[in-house]
């Protein structure tokens, strides 16, 4: 059903889509402007809050000293030259599907930073940066710029962010994830499916742990879905006639008040909303218990699998960008005890729904025009290192002077190694590549031109591109 103009409360908005910041204020905006004449193309960027460790992962240095390497062998892949961690088998196995920056690199070692640096893909803070809270003056997120620049296809959001927003463990709001100086109208589409427990983390029910070892909590053992149907006895035609009614009071409210002349902005989101309620494709997407058993076990039936194969239905049914925060803040902060969360909770699961969106996608044609990116707010230290008053076994600290970038799909070509780490993994060692390249990445697979603006309220441009995109992919 294709409406046109529709209006819809705040409220029901929220209910659509279980959005926790949709951002339906009346501030002004501009109109955006962007040349977005390309051919349909997405993205899925999994973030990995809390970092992971360079050298346990895709980058292992086996001949460094034993208080550099850590514990776990490389393995050989199915290219010749590339090895990753040998608790990443399947992924070993489809390295013809994926390639890997291992000089990635960025100036801050603190957490909220870090996150604002990864998800806005700007290096430098923001004027009067506060790492305790978000605020309007940040840099506006990845999936907020997304959300603004591109045109909508099937009605659909053109980017969402599942399965929660990303809050410290203290309850405390990471900033980075928000449109930030776009304003609130702007923040892209949250999908808060995964109940805050801040003492779990990893893909529940199976996968969560505690990072300290800590007596949990009583389990999470499912997503909070959406609730996506229409309201008992209200089919379309009463739909309809519902979203008639609203549209005439808001032309009247228009009428009287000529300061919202910009109102396009929230009428998009409106209009998003009713396609969260009306789009079977969507709520298909969202709604787990009708999945497919065999796409559930093929991702796993945890949070990790759950948010992935939700991502692939999303990006099937039009949605352009999908973030998916691969864990809640922290869930990669592995300081201590790093060697068994890795390898028992953390790999596992990781590697199996990851190599299940490989193949999915590449059997439904969608690979191809689906940029993947996975990344986190930085890497870890080289040298191992030990917090004895809070853990029992050693780990890595923050380090965002080098970290390990993985991608597939969207014109990437498999098998292949963009730059690389020093001995240690400390440092890039060559080609090192910018947080402003990777976005930039990610707006070129996108299909947007260096040209792309979105304007403030004075009609001053404000540029996506801030670097090039990373060469030697394609």
């Amino acid at each position: 059903m294709t409406l046109a103009h529709p209006s819809v409360s705040r409220r029901t908005a929220i209910q659509a889509g279980t959005v926790g910041l949709l951002g339906l204020g009346l501030e002004h905006l501009a109109p955006l402007r962007a040349d977005t004449r390309h051919s349909a193309k997405s993205v899925i960027y999994i973030f990995l809050s809390g970092g992971l460790a360079q050298q346990d992962s895709f980058d292992l240095k086996p001949d460094a000293p034993e208080l550099f390497r850590g514990e776990f062998k490389p393995i050989a892949t199915k290219t010749t030259g590339i090895r990753i961690c040998e608790h990443l088998p399947m992924l070993a196995a489809r390295s013809d599907k994926w390639s890997l920056v291992r000089s990635l690199t960025h100036p801050s070692n603190d957490h909220s930073l870090g996150h604002h640096i990864m998800l806005t893909g700007q290096s430098k803070a923001p004027v009067g940066f506060d790492p305790s809270k978000p605020k309007p003056s940040d840099h506006p997120s990845l999936a907020a710029i997304a959300g603004a620049v591109l045109p909508p296809r099937n009605n659909l959001p053109p980017a969402i962010v599942l399965p929660d927003r990303i809050v410290h463990n203290s309850g405390r709001v990471i900033p980075g994830q928000f449109a930030g100086v776009m304003g609130r109208h702007r923040d892209p589409w949250f999908l808060e499916a995964s109940a805050f427990e801040p003492r779990a983390y990893g893909a529940f029910p199976e996968y969560e742990f505690d990072h300290q070892q800590r007596t949990l909590p009583k389990k999470r053992t499912s997503f909070t879905l959406p609730n996506l149907s229409l309201p008992e006895g209200v089919d379309g035609t009463r739909f309809d006639s519902r979203l008639n009614i609203l549209k005439q009071i808001d032309d009247q409210r228009k009428s009287l008040d000529s300061e919202t002349s910009a109102d396009d902005a929230i009428v998009a989101s409106r209009a998003n909303a009713v396609s969260l309620l009306t789009n079977q494709r969507v709520r298909s997407a969202f709604d787990l218990n009708r999945a497919n058993p065999k796409d559930l076990d093929r991702y796993g039936r945890n949070a990790f699998g759950w948010s992935l194969l939700m991502a692939a239905r999303l990006v099937e049914a039009g949605v352009s960008l999908v973030q998916v925060n691969l864990g809640n803040n922290e869930t990669w902060d592995t300081h201590g005890n790093a060697f068994p969360h890795l390898k028992d909770k953390l790999f596992p699961p990781t590697d199996k729904s990851l190599s299940a969106l490989l193949d999915d996608l590449s059997e439904r044609g969608l690979l191809d025009s689906t940029l993947i990116v996975m990344a986190g707010e930085f890497g870890r230290t080289p040298k191992i290192s030990t917090l004895p008053a809070h853990y029992k076994l050693p780990g890595r600290d923050h380090w965002g002077a080098v970290q390990s970038l993985w991608l597939a799909g969207g014109g990437v070509k498999g098998g292949r190694v963009i730059g690389s780490s020093d001995a240690k993994g400390g440092y890039p060692a060559t080609d090192p590549q910018t947080p402003e390249n990777f976005a930039a990445t990610i707006y070129h697979a996108l299909g947007l031109p260096k040209t792309a603006a979105w304007s403030d309220a004075e009609n001053r441009p404000h540029f996506l591109y801030h670097g090039d995109p990373i060469r030697g992919l394609s």
